[in-house]
């Protein structure tokens, strides 16, 4: 009797749990991720069939060759985990390493990219093209480790890339895609205010860091209020102000930090040059010299429409109602390396499951998903690379 393809990922999925968990129990930093890359290599070549590439140190590619002609598409899985200490005791799959903590998904990511290899290989001779299977290494820490990848010069030739990413801000089991800018450019700026410090009850023969920070830390909020449009996205967080030791003393310095998010090029521009006027416009009404520091992170990740629409039918066609118009988020996700090279989507799928415990935002120490999702991520993997490489037969 012939094995559906539904049969097969459901007969695929205790090894996707098991990869899950083994995973999670391991979890390494960006750039760390040595452990994990040769799990992940140890397991594609257990699966068999697939060309293996280490294109960096702690990444990892597999290539499925079809054995019709075709061209190369990419589906890609970060795995990389985070500097916190998992506060959940519901699971037996805690994560051995203290203060590392798979806390966005990436350990079901990748588990998931494997499950849709083995399917994949066994559906090989009726496949159209190449599949790339793009383990990404450090996607929570800038410059990302997409940017290196795609600096190998390995996914030049590609047609398309697919990711997608696990999402407990949604039910579980629903699909969501948005056609354009999908993610917001994530990007720093560091303020160090130079003044000049004094006693508390003098303030008149001080130049005050604190009162000039807070100052600028207000006229901030304006960028958003009165320079942009409303139709446009902008969001300005200090999170960081670091000033004084003292309670009757006036600091010579302070320091601010924050984050700066935006979807437009152009407010991108706009923001990096007026947070700078801002801070040298009220440090020269007050006196005070300062230092400000600009840092561009992740671009935003754009979908490809033509492409997303494909998806979008695919994903439908599969899933019907549970399909839905994803909001734009003001999230950072390297995925844009990819988005900025070759036509791309990046979908969201949900694993969130209030009556599971399975809600808490990503990056949360009791962050955790609902694993009967996965086969709805295994399935998305695998229905877009049999359907996409069909489109781009020869």
């Amino acid at each position: 009797m012939q094995v559906t393809l539904e049969e097969k990922i459901h007969n695929v999925m205790s090894d996707v749990l098991n990869w899950r968990r083994t995973m999670h129990k391991n979890p390494e930093l960006s750039f760390e991720e040595y452990w994990t890359s040769a799990y992940i290599e140890e397991q594609l070549q257990a699966i068999g069939q697939i060309e293996v590439i280490r294109p960096t140190e702690t990444s990892v590619l597999g290539i499925i060759k079809g054995g019709k002609p075709g061209k190369k598409i990419g589906l890609r899985a970060d795995i990389d985990a985070l500097p916190i200490k998992e506060e959940r005791q519901d699971i037996d799959f805690i994560s051995e390493n203290d203060g590392v903590m798979h806390a966005c998904g990436h350990d079901g990511h990748a588990s998931i990219l494997l499950g849709a290899a083995k399917v994949l290989v066994e559906e090989k001779d009726e496949l159209h093209g190449e599949i790339y299977l793009i383990f990404q290494h450090a996607e929570e820490t800038p410059p990302g480790g997409a940017v290196e990848m795609v600096d190998t010069g390995l996914f030049d030739d590609l047609a398309f890339i697919y990711g997608q990413h696990l999402f407990t801000p949604i039910p579980s089991g629903k699909i969501g895609l948005l056609n354009g800018p999908v993610t917001a450019n994530s990007d720093s700026f560091d303020v160090t205010i130079k003044g000049r410090g004094g006693h508390a009850s003098q303030p008149e023969n001080s130049i005050d860091p604190v009162m000039i920070g807070a100052q600028i830390i207000s006229q901030l909020q304006t960028l958003v209020s009165r320079v942009t449009s409303p139709l446009d996205s902008l969001v300005i967080s200090t999170t960081n102000f670091h000033a004084g030791s003292a309670k009757n003393i006036i600091p010579d310095t302070a320091e601010l930090a924050g984050s700066v998010r935006s979807i437009a090029p152009e407010t991108r521009v706009m923001a990096e040059e007026t947070i700078g006027k801002i801070v040298k416009n009220i440090c020269d009404v007050y006196g005070a010299g300062y230092d400000y520091a600009y840092t561009r992170g992740y671009s935003s990740v754009v979908n490809d429409d033509e492409k997303t629409d494909q998806v979008r039918a695919i994903a439908t066609e599969h899933f019907q109602e549970d399909v839905f118009e994803f909001p734009l988020a003001m999230g950072g996700e390297d995925f844009s390396a990819f988005s900025e090279l070759v036509p791309s989507t990046y979908a969201f799928i949900g694993v969130g499951n209030v009556d599971k415990d399975m809600d808490y935002p990503h990056h949360h120490p009791k962050f955790g998903m609902d694993e009967e999702a996965f086969s709805t991520g295994v399935q998305m993997f695998v229905a877009v690379a049999l359907g996409m490489t069909r489109e781009y037969k020869d």
